[in-house]
């Protein structure tokens, strides 16, 4: 399944999308115009400011299978982030793959009970995700495939890394995520099962 937001109106949500927040602060995802949208003419974007803000398509569960976005960070001092949040239970549990332009780096985090830790690279002992050239104000493709314990993270068709871990096992939802200030556009959602 591939979501384009072209068939939602601008100002609105694409159907059996909710949003939120975890932690504080309010979040603004909207579907508007873009002209430079991988497919035009609609992208959804987010623009408040949030701890973490989240927009998941929660009328369908995954357990194993694929998640794929392209997104745009244009604007944001703290953060400029986007990415994808997977085996979705609701606003404090879920497991996160995010990129972040003004770190240059991406990383795969789980959240639990509202509280976020970053998950081990398999294969190294210590670090912090896998440091990557994450542009500014350009589309990007983030995607993670997900079976079993296995996680597998790549960026604009490359292979970054993979992560082990069990926390959430069972189907949830999927969608995509922002920190802070991140001002970001996404367009060309897609999802499937392997």
């Amino acid at each position: 399944m591939k979501i384009t937001f072209d068939e939602t109106n601008p100002g609105k949500l694409p159907k059996g999308w909710e949003t939120g927040i975890t932690g504080k602060g309010k979040a603004k995802w909207e579907v508007v115009s873009d002209d430079t949208a991988p497919s035009r003419p609609n992208v959804l974007k987010q623009s408040g400011e949030a701890t973490f803000t989240w927009a998941a398509k929660t009328d369908e569960h995954i357990q194993d299978g694929f998640a794929e976005v392209k997104f745009k960070p244009i604007a944001g001092k703290e953060d400029q982030a986007g990415g994808i949040v997977f085996r979705f239970r609701d606003a404090n549990n879920y497991y996160i793959v995010r990129a972040n332009a003004l770190e240059d780096n991406v990383v795969l985090y789980k959240t639990v009970n509202g509280k976020r830790s970053s998950l081990q690279v398999k294969g190294r002992t210590f670090g912090y995700g896998v440091d990557t050239n994450v542009p500014s104000r350009k589309w990007s493709t983030l995607r993670v495939e997900f079976h079993g314990n296995l996680f597998t993270v790549f960026f604009n068709g490359k292979k970054l890394f993979e992560v082990e871990d069990d926390t959430f096992k069972d189907a949830g939802a999927v969608g995509v995520w922002t920190k802070a200030d991140s001002v970001t556009l996404f367009d060309d959602f897609s999802v499937g099962t392997k």
